[in-house]
């Protein structure tokens, strides 16, 4: 992997193609997994869930992406059959989804991300987000 600096940007890696790999952004991902577990059903509405829907499930993918060790770890692979279950988008809410649907899978998903996000930091020697 090649780390590219340009002025006045932060860096960004890049693969072998030169395509761009987006950072993982431990801080970002903990801070939005934390306001959607702490979402309640009854004082929360359907615009909430919808605004925080996509910076989710990017979080998700994001993390899909990354080698958290699915190969030598059953509970890891796990997470990962279940991301890609919630990321599929026959399985997302539409508008059309009842509320409380929305909210479960809301919460499925973050939480989901949580937890790979732990393995992340672990596999990379961070701190627990």
């Amino acid at each position: 992997m090649i780390t590219v600096a340009s002025i006045g940007k932060a860096s960004r890696a890049t693969d072998s193609a030169g395509t761009e790999v987006l950072p993982v952004d431990v801080e970002t991902i903990s801070e939005s997994t934390d306001a959607v577990l702490s979402m309640q059903m009854a004082t929360s509405t359907r615009k909430d869930m919808d605004v925080s829907l996509p910076g989710i499930v990017g979080h998700l993918n994001l993390l899909l992406g990354e080698d958290l060790g699915a190969e030598q770890d059953e509970d890891v692979r796990e997470l990962f059959r279940k991301g890609y279950r919630l990321i599929d988008l026959k399985n997302r809410p539409t508008a059309e989804t009842p509320s409380f649907g929305a909210f479960i899978y809301l919460r499925d998903a973050a939480d989901v991300t949580r937890r790979l996000l732990w393995v992340y930091t672990q596999r990379h020697g961070l701190g627990a987000p």
